[in-house]
């Protein structure tokens, strides 16, 4: 996957094949932020806008910018999966949040 950062926001980078434009769009928050452009060069600056642009619209309407992540994550797995991982947690001294951020952290180094 093609992604380009600006002040906390990733954003994901396709080619437009029909249209012949680099696509972008702001991962990780609700709202739908997306910009296009003809090259790499002005499609960062039209990610920089738009990225701009939501923080002041944000400001204007006296509300908080949604951040791409709070820190928290919630999961809903089955019984004999959260059963299974607090053994895991437990066997390896860790708690199940110590264990779990140990593997998430693996898996987003390894693709990333």
């Amino acid at each position: 996957m093609n992604t380009m950062s600006y002040r906390g926001y990733t954003a994901r980078v396709e080619y437009d094949e029909r249209d012949n434009i680099l696509v972008g769009r702001v991962l990780g928050i609700r709202s739908i932020i997306s910009f296009h452009g003809e090259t790499v060069a002005k499609l960062r600056k039209l990610f920089e806008a738009a990225v701009k642009d939501y923080l002041a619209d944000c400001e204007s309407k006296g509300v908080a910018p949604e951040k791409p992540a709070s820190g928290k994550l919630l999961l809903r797995v089955p019984p004999e999966v959260h059963g299974k991982a607090l053994v895991a947690a437990q066997a390896s001294g860790k708690s199940l949040n110590q264990w779990a951020t140990e593997l998430l952290t693996r898996a987003v180094l390894a693709d990333g």
